[in-house]
């Protein structure tokens, strides 16, 4: 067996799992990754490293790098939207060359969503088909062509959960495949509704998937490119009410909306924490590390 990587370790333990997710800088130079990696250092189980969210910036795989670099555990997103198969896999080795064995597969936000709308997606295989194949890569190869890679290492695999996202029971039988696949830890869209999150997980708790993987609840203040995209209806999800919208969209600048998306994120931190057999949260960083860190200490978050 190859030594489970830190989170790995604290995912089998029950041990209550905290993250924060960063957006690499639309840069070539290391020093903006590397000093906000110094900023969560000791204050997060492992940072999640986005891959092109809504933007063109650095490659995740070489901001993963540098965030391990200064001694904090990343966990590499791999998003199907942009590669092939032959690049995903490409992609998996070359973390595992360098180290790097936290692996969350997603499919990424459309790119009709974000800032490059021109751009052509991919998606030659699904989240469900890329877990299959991390998790099997010593074994089998068959999705490349390949009869297996010598020499990997095991990864320790997470998904999305939308728990904003209809029909549930579609969603449901989704989130049990990505579970089968091999997720060991599920990071849900980030939660405004709570009314909303608590039925779905009145689902998850039924089907007992929160027992097979490690959940933990995404959160992250409403910033003002959400509200603009809110504004010109060109995002739909994640579904936002309108009364939690009105509680940062009313205030008159930009200062008290900032104060009010914090203030929000930290009542939904707490709302959340004494939902039964949640394992965590995960706090968007956003491009404003100061209000991550801000939520984490205010709600009682720190490791």
């Amino acid at each position: 067996m190859n030594k489970a990587t830190d989170l790995q370790q604290r995912l089998v333990s029950g041990g209550r799992v905290l993250l924060a997710e960063i957006s690499p800088p639309a840069e070539s130079t290391p020093a903006g990754v590397q000093q906000l990696a110094k900023r969560f250092a000791g204050k997060v189980h492992a940072l999640g490293i986005s891959d092109n969210r809504d933007r063109v910036g650095m490659a995740a795989l070489a901001a993963a790098s540098l965030v391990a670099g200064q001694g904090v555990e990343p966990v590499l997103h791999v998003t199907t939207r942009d590669r092939n198969r032959i690049a995903l896999v490409s992609e998996v080795l070359g973390a595992q060359a360098l180290g790097i064995r936290n692996i969350l597969c997603t499919s990424g936000t459309h790119q009709t969503l974000g800032q490059f709308r021109s751009a052509k997606n991919v998606y030659d295989i699904d989240v469900i088909q890329l877990l299959q194949t991390c998790a099997n890569l010593a074994s089998d190869g068959a999705l490349v062509g390949e009869g297996a890679f010598a020499g990997t290492e095991s990864f320790c695999l997470g998904a999305v959960a939308s728990p904003n996202a209809d029909p549930l029971e579609l969603q449901m039988m989704r989130l049990g495949k990505k579970v089968s696949a091999g997720a060991g830890f599920l990071v849900s869209q980030p939660v405004y509704d709570t009314e909303r999150f608590t039925a779905w997980w009145a689902e998850v708790s039924r089907r007992g998937l929160h027992e097979k993987a490690a959940i933990v609840a995404g959160i992250e203040p409403l910033g003002e490119h959400v509200l603009e995209h809110v504004r010109a209806k060109r995002r739909p999800l994640p579904r936002i009410p309108d009364a939690v919208l009105q509680q940062v969209a009313v205030k008159s600048d930009a200062a008290g909306r900032r104060r009010a998306a914090i203030d929000l994120a930290i009542e939904t931190v707490k709302r959340l924490s004494g939902t039964k057999g949640l394992r965590g949260f995960s706090i968007g960083v956003d491009g404003d590390p100061d209000a991550a860190l801000e939520i984490i200490e205010k709600s009682g978050l720190g490791t």
